[in-house]
């Protein structure tokens, strides 16, 4: 009786993970494109424009050269 009892309190527990739901970002959709800005100039890179995909790229690559980069930055 009481060794059946901790058999299935045992499969209780090992089964209970297998009910666990995945923990996802939930479908995040973008409504625009990150390159299009948001409209707001006080926030944009000088010298970027909103709406061009070149010069967002660039201003990526810059600031992970720049910004970024360990051995860049060292003297």
């Amino acid at each position: 009786m009481m060794k059946s009892l901790i058999v299935a309190a045992a499969a209780v527990m090992v089964l209970s993970a297998c009910g666990e739901k995945p923990q996802g970002l939930g479908g995040v959709k973008q409504d625009a494109a990150p390159f299009s800005g948001t409209g707001e100039s006080k926030f944009a890179e000088p010298g970027w424009k909103a709406g061009d995909k070149a010069s967002w790229e660039q201003h990526l690559r810059t600031r992970a050269q720049n910004g970024q980069n360990d051995y860049a930055r060292t003297n």
